[in-house]
């Protein structure tokens, strides 16, 4: 049985805690947030806190609390040589107190408090200073069923980076595309089998083999005609830049 702390409040630590709590192997032994008002519901599945100073005895606490108070909450834990991992995609391992063991847990997806996930579907990326400690965070990714992968701060920064361009830029596309349709009264639902099939497709070939559409094929006449359409110069500034960038990829 590994037991377990968890720090934050935030989409991640709420979702971890629902699957670590389903767990047989993992006992959730305490919770804590700066402020308790955010996690009083769980109060009767596990002890909940908002004095750090008074924190349980665990075998592994992990950090779900906002990048820029990573270091913070790292450096106010009132004990020494225990297990400290956090959940950024782009934190350095290093940024963690030295006075504890340090690791990473984190897990590559998007997360919405009220949007169910099967875990199964999140990769944990994992990294530890100490090699002994890579075997109890392989375990914990394996108990909620999910893929883990052993990667180093770099590569996790970079998968970070490109973590932004396929989900945050992505959905701020699909968001404009929500707009452009809602301003001529058109269902956007007419477009989620085209998104899906988007999605799918690069499970099976590059995307750089799925790409199609007018930049593809220099197809200047509807280049044209949707930079005509569009009402605001910010989108006009995306689709240019974005038409640019595929032909200088495909080389049009």
């Amino acid at each position: 049985m590994i037991t377990l702390v968890l720090l934050g409040a935030g989409n991640v630590a709420t979702h971890l805690y629902k699957a670590f709590k389903a767990s047989k192997n993992i006992s959730i032994i305490q919770w804590y947030n700066r402020s308790t008002e955010h996690i009083k519901q769980f109060n009767n599945d596990t002890a909940i806190c908002d004095d750090i100073t008074k924190l349980k005895e665990a075998d592994v606490y992990i950090l779900a609390v906002s990048d820029d108070a990573i270091a913070k909450t790292s450096d106010s834990l009132p004990f020494e040589n225990r297990l400290i991992v956090h959940t950024s995609g782009s934190v350095n391992v290093h940024d963690l107190n030295k006075k504890n063991k340090r690791g990473v847990f984190y897990p590559l997806q998007t997360f919405s408090k009220d949007v169910d996930i099967e875990f199964c579907d999140v990769p944990i990326c994992v990294e530890a200073l100490d090699k002994e400690n890579i075997a109890t965070l392989k375990l914990l990714a394996q108990e909620i069923n999910s893929p883990v992968y052993k990667i180093s701060t770099e590569q996790r920064q970079t998968l970070h980076l490109a973590a932004v361009f396929v989900n945050n830029f992505t959905n701020h596309l699909l968001r404009i595309a929500h707009e452009i349709t809602d301003n001529k009264q058109i269902n956007f639902d007419i477009l989620k089998p085209l998104i899906l099939e988007t999605a799918k497709k690069v499970q099976h070939i590059s995307p750089y083999m799925a790409q199609t559409g007018p930049a593809l094929r220099k197809d200047k006449s509807t280049l044209k005609r949707h930079l005509k359409q569009l009402e605001k110069q910010s989108h006009k500034d995306i689709y240019t830049l974005l038409t640019k960038s595929i032909q200088q990829t495909h080389g049009k």
